[in-house]
């Protein structure tokens, strides 16, 4: 009796290595190659030829002529290695002296009024700290500065803004937002 459910233990021991360990996971993958092949292989962007990130990451540009993305709370700031939140809560008082000190800021460098209304994502990080999404009031609001320091027609700008503003997912859930990553690599032509 021991014998027989020791084999019967063993033998489902095998039986689901193989499907669990082995044809689920081959033909998971052979699905995401074949449908999803881009967004399967880290939704990869390279520049020259050479990978330069993910479409699904925020990344860095430096200068005025490009689109501020948010704030973020991953290490020194997009940095995927150390990808976290800030952990602060609303009610936090260092939270709300960021907001303030990030909302100051934001309106100097777009030349909005003090006290003008500042779009939310302009002044907190995502969860992740790596999000490359920005509203689209937060890219309209940033257009006009962009356009003046590239010498580009604001029209242009505002163009590169809508190629670039995905839909709300599944149709119906959150906000219509701009891939500011994608924008900015456009903008300094390396795609």
């Amino acid at each position: 009796m021991l014998r027989a459910q020791l084999r019967a233990a063993l033998l489902m021991v095998a039986v689901l290595t193989v499907v669990c360990g082995g044809a689920y996971p081959l033909l998971v993958t052979g699905v995401g190659q074949a449908f999803f092949g881009h967004q399967a292989n880290g939704s990869r962007v390279e520049l020259d030829g050479r990978l330069a990130g993910s479409d699904l990451l925020g990344r860095r540009f430096d200068g005025a002529g490009y689109f501020a993305l948010r704030p973020s709370a991953a290490g020194d700031g997009y940095d995927a290695e150390a990808s976290s939140a800030s952990n602060l809560g609303p009610s936090s008082p260092k939270l709300i002296h960021q907001v303030e000190r990030r909302a100051i800021e934001y309106r100097e460098r777009e030349g909005l009024p003090a006290g003008a209304p500042v779009p939310a994502d302009a002044v907190t990080a995502s969860g992740s700290g790596l999000d490359p999404g920005i509203s689209v009031r937060n890219a309209r609001l940033q257009a006009p500065r962009v356009a003046r320091v590239r010498g580009l027609p604001l029209a242009e700008v505002e163009r590169l803004i809508r190629e670039h503003t995905e839909g709300q997912e599944l149709g119906f859930l959150g906000e219509p937002y701009v891939n500011a990553t994608l924008l900015n690599l456009d903008l300094a032509g390396d795609r």
